[in-house]
């Protein structure tokens, strides 16, 4: 009864406030208990307004980012999804009541465990490279921050179709970003900064110097 009241406590005070409203992502959200996909000694934060560390270097994002992100995104039953990062699995199984076709993407083993632990059906491999075999994809949707988009990963999208990620902008501030792939490449519009770890394989190469 605690994280019961703490998950509405989480979509009245953080989610409804900033424009996450649909009636169908917050059923989604109201139904997967987040609790379960952090780890024991964290659970009390589940429904802070903070990313929280479900392993070294992999952080699941605070509420709000997911939620701006699934509206913004716009996910119907019908749509094929790619979530790239799954973690412990809690966006997976947020988005897995939204649309009837998801493939969670997860390249640590602890992680892979984690999200089958919680129900999550997971494939393994490394994130940069997609998940080709149930391509293409109405949506891409990237948990976490992307520095870079890998060409593989764009070219496994729907013409026309939608990616959902924090991008980390050339000032180096990442913004919360939905918007549409088409011949490989990506336009998409910032609409909320904030802070977030970037995903293995989504970094920026360093630059050459003299």
């Amino acid at each position: 009864m605690m994280f019961e009241t703490m998950r509405e406590a989480m979509v009245d005070s953080q989610l409804r406030p900033t424009g996450v409203n649909d009636p169908a992502i917050l059923a989604a959200i109201r139904a997967v208990p987040r609790e379960r996909f952090v780890p024991a000694a964290r659970a009390g934060l589940a429904y802070a307004d903070a990313a929280i560390e479900v392993a070294p270097g992999r952080w699941l994002v605070e509420p709000l980012i997911a939620g701006l992100l699934l509206t913004h995104a716009r996910i119907v039953p019908g749509d094929r999804v790619l979530v790239v990062g799954a973690g412990t699995g809690y966006a997976a199984a947020v988005i897995g009541r939204l649309s009837r076709h998801v493939t969670a993407l997860e390249g640590d083993p602890a992680l892979v465990v984690a999200a089958r632990g919680n129900g999550v059906d997971v494939v393994v491999g490394p994130l940069a490279d997609g998940w080709a075999a149930n391509a293409p994809y109405d949506l891409i949707f990237i948990d976490g921050a992307a520095a870079t988009l890998p060409p593989a990963l764009l070219g496994q999208c729907a013409q026309d179709g939608r990616l959902a990620a924090v991008i980390i902008g050339d000032d180096g501030v990442g913004r919360a970003t939905v918007g549409r792939v088409a011949a490989g490449h990506f336009a998409g519009t910032g609409f909320f900064e904030t802070g977030a770890v970037v995903l293995p394989g989504f970094g920026r190469a360093p630059k050459f110097v003299f």
